[in-house]
């Protein structure tokens, strides 16, 4: 649970590649990135690597994002403190980490066990708390606590979970990347009513996909 000076001034180089290169104005999120140690979310022999623009093998054939589409789907998310947000996909936990870090209210699924496994121990050690992290199946959402403000989808689904729509609030947004296993488009939806919605896409991306429970 080390976090040295060196961390920190890597860590300070990335955030300033975010902000200049790869165009991130938001300061919350350029801060709360700046705050969150990812060399603790990935394996120690990628650790001196923790800090330049790269995703990572995690447990389960997964991967933890690149730092800049971290950085791109939580600006586009709008974040404001103290709002209820539902994140599909806690993976490794760093995404997590940083929306706590902003201060929002995170609720947080995920699929595979090994991921919810560490994710609850690493966030437990970095004293950085959801509201409510459990192990289940994303496209069901989590109705008992809706309506959320926010929706984050951290994994590609092919076709829209209509479900988590329903979870939003009237005025709230989900960002979600769609499309095949080979590219996705990153999407982001506004809810104008309980019946509309305004849709706006954000390029190609390539997330692990969405597991859906074999019984849906």
């Amino acid at each position: 649970m080390r976090d040295t000076y060196v961390h920190k001034g890597k860590r300070k180089q990335l955030i300033d590649y975010l902000h200049q290169k790869i165009g991130i104005t938001d300061s919350f999120v350029l801060d709360a990135m700046n705050e969150v140690p990812r060399h603790l979310f990935i394996e120690s022999v990628f650790e001196d690597y923790a800090y330049e623009d790269r995703a990572f093998p995690i447990a389960a054939k997964q991967t933890i994002s690149h730092p800049s589409t971290v950085a791109e789907q939580t600006e586009l998310l709008e974040v404001n403190e103290g709002e209820k947000i539902l994140e599909i996909g806690t993976g490794c936990g760093y995404q997590t980490a940083v929306l706590i870090q902003m201060k929002a209210l995170v609720y947080t699924v995920e699929r595979q066990k090994d991921l919810y496994n560490f994710s609850t121990k690493i966030l437990r050690e970095l004293n950085l708390r959801p509201k409510f992290q459990s192990f289940g199946d994303g496209f069901a959402g989590l109705p008992t606590f809706a309506p959320f403000d926010k929706v984050l989808v951290t994994c590609g689904a092919e076709i829209l979970p209509t479900e988590l729509l329903k979870q939003l609030k009237v005025g709230g947004k989900m960002v979600i990347p769609l499309g095949k296993t080979d590219e996705q488009i990153l999407y982001r939806f506004t809810k104008i009513s309980e019946t509309q919605f305004e849709k706006e896409e954000f390029g190609v991306y390539k997330f692990v996909p969405m597991l859906q429970n074999k019984s849906h």
